[in-house]
């Protein structure tokens, strides 16, 4: 792991696309500000973990355990 120490409004690179900023400092919280392109998914951490257990999930799924999702009703407009 790589550790830096930075300044508030100051920025390190990932690679050549994306720029990290420390926004804010405020007692044990700093704020960060992310600048990825659009194509780089950008989560905190536990909403990534969620994210993959559900596409894990969901990747198990056969089709019979579909069977009970229900289908919204698009004509009822």
């Amino acid at each position: 792991m790589l550790v830096l120490s930075r300044h508030r409004d100051q920025s390190i690179m990932i690679g050549d696309d994306v720029v990290v900023t420390i926004v804010d400092i405020r007692g044990d919280k700093v704020r960060l500000g992310i600048n990825a392109p659009t194509d780089i998914p950008v989560h905190r951490r536990e909403v990534y973990e969620a994210i993959k257990r559900e596409n894990e999930k969901a990747a198990r799924m056969q089709p019979e355990d579909t069977r009970s999702v229900s289908v919204p009703n698009s004509a009822a407009t």
